[in-house]
């Protein structure tokens, strides 16, 4: 393995700043290298002992590339959600897919208080190639975790927001809320952007393309009737089991399940329903090399009695056996790790969330591929259809959507 020229680069520039600012923000698109960039930042450093936080798919990954590139500090990779676990101290902190360490405000999520608690002292390199999916709101946080952070004048993010933020007032019935997720970037940007070095995959050479295409299954006329019984009396009554869809939001979700031939129950168990999406995927694509994405937990239970040993959901496995396709939920899936040895990439199913579609879909994607082959498998009449026309907007579909769209 060797750095391209690009890489080494930006890891000088990051370094540099690394110093100075005791933060830098690797803002690089998917597949251009974050993390072999943010390793050899951390050499240049010269760190002697780091700590990686990532996903719990990827970390395979990262050990392996750190080891293949021969690089001599020592290196802690974990899952954020266990960093406070990790024992010793470390000259450097870099943190993967920081995005998510600021999806939550007003209030900290979990990891961002992990981090803060054990880490707000060391120098710390951020990665993510979408550092404000949801709102520039987003940024307060992922800056908040650390000592260095340029609102260190402003304690928290209520008292940030008042500086950098358009407040509202919604009425949900119970009492005005305010809210807080119009962030004026035209403000923070003059302040976070020394931190941050962007890098496209157009700067890099890649010149691939995604293609789409939606296959239609044919589901069960038993599922249709399920679907019109729950949307006209919003319960299905079984033997031992109950289906209940008491509010929109429940409602939404159980359409959705039964679109792709699962439900989940009000006792919490699960069953498949409908094998057809199964089938038709293992018939289309047999003998192919395939990743799959899927939704609810009981989708991989159906992929996975149709497929039987052929499906596996460990990234290490699917990559060393060739005879092995893969199956992975779509939110757990879709950042940090490479499907690269996938023929196609085929969803079972389609998440609500507009950053979900853009960033799973480029999971095929390497330097070398000029093309990757998206299929999209939707019922017949479903609601799929009705999703992808809004997340291809960038748009998360919403349960407004759903009631003018389905109900």
């Amino acid at each position: 393995m060797k750095l391209r020229d690009y890489q080494i680069e930006i890891a000088t520039e990051a370094c540099d700043r690394l110093v100075r600012l005791g933060i830098v923000y690797l803002a690089m698109e998917v597949r251009t290298g974050k993390t072999l960039t943010a390793l050899e930042t951390a050499k240049l450093y010269g760190a002697k002992r780091v700590l990686f936080t990532t996903k719990k798919k990827a970390i395979s990954s990262i050990e392996s590339d750190y080891k293949e590139l021969g690089y001599q500090y020592e290196l802690v990779v974990v899952n954020n959600e266990s960093m406070h676990k990790v024992e010793g101290d470390f000259d450097l902190v870099i943190s993967d897919e920081h995005h998510r360490v600021g999806g939550a405000f007003p209030k900290p999520n979990k990891v961002a208080k992990y981090m803060k608690d054990r880490f707000a002292g060391v120098p710390m390199i951020f990665l993510s190639g979408t550092p404000t999916p949801e709102g520039y709101s987003q940024i307060y946080h992922q800056f908040w975790v650390s000592s260095f952070t340029p609102f260190s004048k402003w304690g928290n993010f209520y008292k940030w927001a008042k500086d950098f933020v358009d407040i509202y007032q919604v009425d949900y019935g119970y009492g005005k809320t305010n809210r807080y997720e119009r962030a004026r970037k035209y403000l923070i940007d003059p302040i976070v952007s020394p931190y941050f070095i962007y890098y496209s995959q157009k700067q890099s050479g890649f010149v691939s393309e995604v293609n789409e295409t939606v296959l239609y299954c044919p589901m069960s006329k038993m599922v249709d009737d399920m679907i019109v019984k729950l949307k006209r009396d919003r319960v299905l009554q079984g033997k031992d089991e109950l289906v209940l869809a008491d509010t929109p939001v429940k409602l939404m979700s159980k359409v959705h399940q039964l679109c792709s031939g699962t439900i989940k129950f009000e006792s919490g168990n699960a069953m498949t329903v409908d094998k057809s999406k199964a089938y038709f995927i293992a018939n289309r694509f047999a003998g192919v090399k395939i990743a799959i994405f899927y939704k609810f937990k009981q989708e991989l239970e159906c992929l996975k009695s149709v497929y039987g040993e052929k499906l596996t959901d460990d990234i290490d496995e699917f990559n060393s056996d060739p005879n092995k396709c893969i199956a992975l939920q779509i939110v757990s899936g879709r950042e940090g790790i490479s499907l690269s040895a996938a023929k196609y990439l085929v969803y079972y199913n389609i998440d609500f969330s507009a950053l979900s579609y853009w960033q799973s879909r480029d999971r095929l994607t390497t330097m070398q591929r000029a093309s990757n082959d998206v299929f999209w498998i939707f019922s017949e009449g479903g609601i799929e259809e009705k999703v992808y026309k809004t997340v291809l907007d960038k748009k998360d579909y919403t349960l407004n959507k759903f009631e003018r769209d389905y109900v």
